[in-house]
């Protein structure tokens, strides 16, 4: 059973969302601030994080940079704030998706369900492994590695590292990536494949990685040959 920690000061949302992952059959531990969530989370093991951003005591971009410390646990901002740098700023922190209150719990349960879905899926026609230059991929694992030592990735990070490699020399647009990632036809701004780009560009330079994701002016990404 998938456990999902909830993080959130209002108690009406907290408990509707309960009673939505409940029906669904996931585990849920609510939390009204961000205090203890990181111990917590240590003790429990969650699979995945929803967070708002507007808490007490540490705030849920505070938390996330906490978190990201040591777990790449999936994370889902939920938040009043409805601009469009708060959305940049909480995926650029390591946050996996955005919503903007008020939003339809149905829709909050798809975007779980397509993240546990991706980090889950194994398609036995393809490979499940895979080597490019001097970067290994363990599809099945979900693990990136390079000379021995893993390159973390969050969920999403992974998510458009993986379909790029698996297509290497293919450029793609922000739009196709977009909803690839997402898992369904996304309305967001494209910068945000942009930021994702850079933050797994940032990694495979921290490892001295020679994979290259190359920017095709006025159209996309690619990762090289």
């Amino acid at each position: 059973m998938k456990h999902i920690f909830v993080i959130d000061d209002e108690k009406n949302i907290r408990d509707i969302l309960q009673k939505y992952m409940e029906n669904e059959g996931y585990k849920v531990t609510l939390f009204s601030d961000g205090e203890n969530v990181y111990q917590e989370m240590l003790r429990l093991k969650p699979d995945l994080l929803v967070i708002d951003i507007m808490l007490p005591h540490m705030d849920g971009l505070e938390l996330c940079k906490e978190i990201r410390k040591s777990s790449e646990i999936p994370i889902i901002f939920v938040s009043a704030r409805d601009g469009e740098f708060d959305r940049i700023l909480g995926l650029e922190l390591g946050g996996d998706d955005y919503l903007t209150k008020p939003f339809s719990p149905r829709e909050l349960m798809v975007r779980i369900k397509n993240i546990f879905k991706r980090m889950e899926k194994t398609t036995v026609s393809k490979p499940q492994m895979l080597t490019i230059r001097d970067i290994t991929i363990d599809f099945e694992r979900r693990y990136i590695e390079k000379d021995g030592l893993e390159i973390k990735l969050t969920a999403k990070e992974y998510d458009l590292f993986i379909f790029l490699a698996r297509n290497k020399g293919k450029p793609f647009t922000r739009e196709e990536l977009l909803e690839f990632i997402w898992g369904y036809e996304y309305t967001g701004d494209g910068r945000l494949i942009d930021d994702l780009v850079k933050r797994v560009r940032k990694k495979l330079e921290q490892h001295e990685s020679t994979v290259e994701l190359s920017t095709i002016w006025g159209y996309g990404y690619r990762v090289d040959d």
